[in-house]
């Protein structure tokens, strides 16, 4: 089964496969370590407990030889089992009959296993978007909630490619509030820039890339500069 929270080292790892604008599905071992698979785009992948499957779910008895398939149909991802597995194959909570088009944080159940699905090309953006050139667009923030932002994104800006986003009580030392304060602030900020939908786990992450992405942690930010002097 997939955790919800996962360890520094295993967000790092997503984050850099994130980074390569890849596909792949997450999913955990039958001694609990994390897993990820890249997914190809010009084959199908198979889902099994035989030896030549693509995501191989030898541990779990429960999961046929040849259980599921994931495959590019144009530009969406989609999964299909055609009565391929013996146990069924669901899609965040319903059986998948015939094929369904996979989205960002999509789950995937193969007997009792787990499977994530990311595709970073399908993960939401902003609501505001620019129309000189289609990129999500910082949306208005309030001072408190930018420092929250920019404590967030720090270990990513400072940190390199392997570094993940401030955790909560981070933010709240480095800004001297409390924890409570910090989750407000995070609360609101997922609000902002559109998170509402995405998977709860994924959000603090998406929102560090957007936050990037939309120019709302710009060169000039004076906290960047005063903590690039020291």
């Amino acid at each position: 089964m997939i955790r919800d929270e996962l360890s520094a080292g295993e967000l790092k790892e997503e984050l850099e496969v994130l980074r390569r604008g890849v596909a792949f599905v997450a999913y955990r071992d039958d001694a609990g370590g994390r897993r990820l698979a890249a997914l190809s785009d010009d084959r199908a992948m198979t889902v099994g407990r035989a030896a030549s499957s693509d995501v191989w779910l030898n541990w779990d008895v429960e999961v046929s030889g040849l259980h599921c398939q994931l495959e590019l149909l144009g530009e969406q991802w989609v999964l299909g089992d055609d009565g391929l597995s013996r146990n069924g194959t669901w899609l965040n909570g319903e059986r998948v009959t015939g094929r369904r088009r996979l989205r960002d944080g999509d789950r995937i159940r193969c007997g009792q296993s787990t499977l994530l699905f990311r595709d970073p090309t399908g993960a939401p953006v902003a609501t505001v978007v620019s129309a000189d050139n289609d990129r999500p667009r910082a949306p208005a923030l309030s001072p408190a909630q930018r420092r929250v932002l920019v404590a967030l994104c720090r270990p990513l800006r400072d940190g390199g490619a392997f570094a993940a986003p401030a955790s909560n009580s981070e933010i709240a030392a480095e800004l001297v509030l409390s924890v409570d304060a910090v989750k407000t602030h995070m609360r609101a900020l997922f609000n902002r820039f559109g998170l509402g939908e995405i998977p709860q786990q994924r959000k603090r992450l998406r929102l560090a890339e957007l936050a990037f992405e939309s120019g709302a942690l710009a060169d000039s930010d004076e906290t960047w500069e005063r903590r690039q002097l020291k």
